[in-house]
């Protein structure tokens, strides 16, 4: 539940977010969750990038206070069709700078689709890290915090990578077949891979090639996101850009 506050002591609008609660408590899982959420956006500092500016309790209940990105989703515009090939390249431009601080910080976001940007006057906001997977480099190890458990599907199915479809570890070049996905969808005002149900669009994803785009070079730079093979795609959004 996101609600929107006014922040009294510093005279600016934010937005308040709250785990999802139906039962009067939450999961131990959900609560675990929403402070990974919190903790990789706090992590992160990009203008493309919703900023999360602390974590509060309000009732007992933690909330998370966030930056107020007034505009829509990116998934409400395409409700009315494709973007222009320009205003989807400058938007691609900055979600792919919003993933390369991310990657660069050891975020993989792993659940990247329409939804979970915002499209406001400054530009497009990538927010939603609730699935993100934190990896940590101490000075004596490699500390990763995650949820993933062998086998399980973490993601949106319609824009998840191949490897997340099969439960198998997601790294940044999952996020950018996600990008990839969304970006296709921009251009071309559909999905890439759209069917009927969710084994459909898994099968698809793991052995159907999304159809070709225009222009050509275009259509290069997508494919190339699109690999089925994560060693065949850029490795992080820093090298896509």
């Amino acid at each position: 539940k996101v609600c929107l506050a006014e922040d009294l002591k510093l005279g600016r609008q934010v937005a308040l977010k709250f785990p999802a609660i139906d039962s009067g408590a939450a999961s131990p899982a959900l609560l675990e969750r929403f402070r990974r959420e919190a903790r990789a956006a706090a992590a992160l500092s990009h203008p493309n990038i919703c900023t999360v500016y602390g974590v509060e309790e309000h009732q007992g209940r933690p909330v998370m206070v966030m930056e107020f990105v007034d505009g829509e989703t990116l998934a409400a515009r395409l409700e009315r069709g494709a973007l222009k090939l320009d205003q989807a390249l400058a938007m691609s431009i900055q979600i792919a700078g919003a993933l390369a601080e991310a990657h660069g910080k050891g975020v993989v976001h792993r659940d990247l689709k329409p939804a979970n940007i915002m499209i406001g006057k400054s530009g497009a906001k990538v927010l939603d890290f609730g699935l993100a997977k934190i990896e940590r480099r101490s000075a004596d190890q490699e500390q990763t915090h995650t949820m993933t458990v062998e086998g399980t599907i973490l993601g949106t199915v319609q824009y998840m990578s191949p490897e997340q479809a099969q439960g198998k570890e997601a790294d940044a070049r999952s996020d950018i077949f996600s990008f990839g996905l969304v970006l296709y969808e921009m251009i071309a005002g559909k999905r890439a891979f759209e069917r009927s149900n969710p084994a459909s669009i898994i099968a698809a994803i793991l052995e159907r090639e999304a159809p070709a785009l225009e222009p050509e070079g275009l259509n290069r730079v997508v494919r190339a996101c699109l690999a089925k093979d994560p060693a065949q795609r850029p490795a992080t959004a820093g090298e896509f850009l």
